[in-house]
């Protein structure tokens, strides 16, 4: 269950090193598209749930009172104390992705031509394989390789379970990809460490999960990246162009909440508005802005790496993010949209979450609090077996909400729904599209008219 955190906002939970639990080795269990409904009334929904929305919470600017009287303002950023003097157990993860980044140089990538997907990625996968048991007893306390009374091996402790979610961050060396599957796997990962009580060596409210945002995943991003590139890796699951983004979301999530208005630790994420002087959205269009921001924020870091992959018009080659830069009302406003999108485009759709493994720590088990999904289009648009092709995004409304505490927490439509229902509006006359001279081939006037955001719109206030 999930466990009250500062000002009773919801954290995920720590077990108890004193009881006993039955590890599991992590199995699939989403094998056709109507899997996805028994997935979001799952243990393991609401515990990815609960803890996206712990560390972006963390990741919001907060406010304080001074000496002076006059309000203080904290930011965090990539690069700051969170990321170059962490606490010990980020400091061995940072270690740990050292490491793993290293095999790059055993694995150079194969010289013949190709165009994506290098076969020597098979190579480095197989590296990482060899040694994931010894890097985590190198780099993971006992205390959590060995959880609970009693010790054991890996078949019957934690490490097995570990191991799973630690090699499904890497891609697949099967189909020479990666996308927002694998990245939703490292987060499990580090939701595995936190439950079993890796970071209580760091100061509990926030200080903790920033380490853990900017010390630990955005590390692994820059491992990831440089993986793409090396590799030539195909996204996985993507949208192509009508996608937010072909291989990674989360840091759009925290990289939107490290901008929006400043908090104190007692309200709640806010829902628009953006922090004092910070960059506006539309300067994603800017390449040199750009590579200027990515050195300390995440969403600018994240454009950034689109840049360094993509070539023409921002617009032309990311048409929802430049959709999204027109929003007027804020990174608070963004920051909202990104988190009912992740539940929607992530955690709803079955290419993306097919080959997320369940085990004890993020249990298949059925939320006892959860309500059950109501049937809606996009949910009846789920393919029906993993070797179905998936539908064509749907662009209906979004369907009733499913009741998961998390979604209550930020008045997100449900998971159910339909994904996030691309407008059939045009594009916003704040934030015009330019127009080429001449259609590109291929290109319908229905495509145009497709790609924004339903939240991007300015009369598109939040509601609660």
């Amino acid at each position: 269950m999930p466990q009250p955190g500062p000002s009773n906002f919801p954290v995920l939970e720590i077990w108890d090193p004193s009881s006993k639990y039955n590890f599991i080795k992590p199995a699939k269990r989403i094998n056709e598209g109507p899997d996805v409904s028994k997935f979001l009334t799952s243990k393991a929904y609401r515990d990815i749930g609960i803890f996206v929305l712990q560390l972006n919470r963390a990741m919001c600017p907060r406010k304080s009172v001074g000496d002076d009287g006059k309000d203080k303002i904290q930011t965090f950023q990539i690069g700051s104390e969170y990321e170059t003097q962490p606490v010990e157990s980020v400091r061995k993860l940072q270690e740990l992705l050292v490491r793993i980044e290293s095999y790059i140089d055993e694995a150079p990538p194969d010289q013949g031509p190709r165009r994506f997907g290098n076969i020597s990625f098979r190579r480095w996968y197989q590296l990482l394989e060899q040694r994931v048991t010894n890097l985590l007893h190198e780099f993971l306390p006992d205390s959590v390789l060995n959880f609970g009374p009693g010790g054991g091996n890996n078949d019957t402790t934690a490490i097995g379970e570990l191991i799973a979610y630690l090699l499904g961050g890497f891609g697949s060396a099967q189909r020479l990809d990666y996308g927002t599957g694998h990245e939703l796997s490292f987060l499990a990962f580090i939701g595995c460490l936190w439950k079993l009580g890796a970071f209580k060596d760091g100061k509990p409210g926030g200080d903790i999960e920033r380490s853990i945002v900017l010390g630990v995943f955005e590390p692994y991003l820059r491992v990831v990246r440089r993986l793409i590139l090396t590799y030539t890796l195909e996204p996985a699951g993507s949208h192509g162009v009508w996608g937010l983004d072909d291989h990674s979301f989360q840091p759009y999530i925290y990289g939107s909440a490290q901008l929006s208005r400043a908090i104190t630790d007692s309200e709640p994420m806010p829902i628009e508005g953006s922090l004092f002087r910070a960059p506006k959205p539309a300067q994603v269009v800017k390449a040199e802005y750009v590579e200027q921001e990515r050195k300390r924020n995440m969403y600018f870091s994240a454009i950034g790496f689109i840049n360094d992959v993509k070539k023409g018009p921002f617009w032309e080659h990311s048409p929802i993010l430049f959709d999204i830069s027109g929003i007027k009302d804020g990174w608070g406003k963004i920051n909202k949209g990104m988190i009912k999108m992740f539940n929607a485009e992530v955690l709803s759709k079955f290419p993306v979450v097919q080959h997320f493994p369940f085990g004890s720590l993020f249990s298949w088990e059925q939320d006892p609090d959860a309500a059950t999904p109501q049937q809606s289009v996009h949910m009846a648009n789920q393919p029906t077996s993993a070797t179905s092709m998936p539908p064509p995004p749907s662009f209906a409304a979004a369907g009733p909400s499913t009741g998961a505490p998390w979604a209550q927490a930020t008045s997100m439509p449900g998971a159910s729904g339909a994904g996030i229902p691309y407008s059939r509006a045009p594009w916003g006359p704040g934030h015009p599209v330019p127009r080429p001279s001449q259609p590109r081939p291929n290109e319908t006037a229905r495509q145009l008219s497709t790609t924004q955001a339903p939240w991007a719109k300015s009369s598109d206030r939040p509601s609660g």
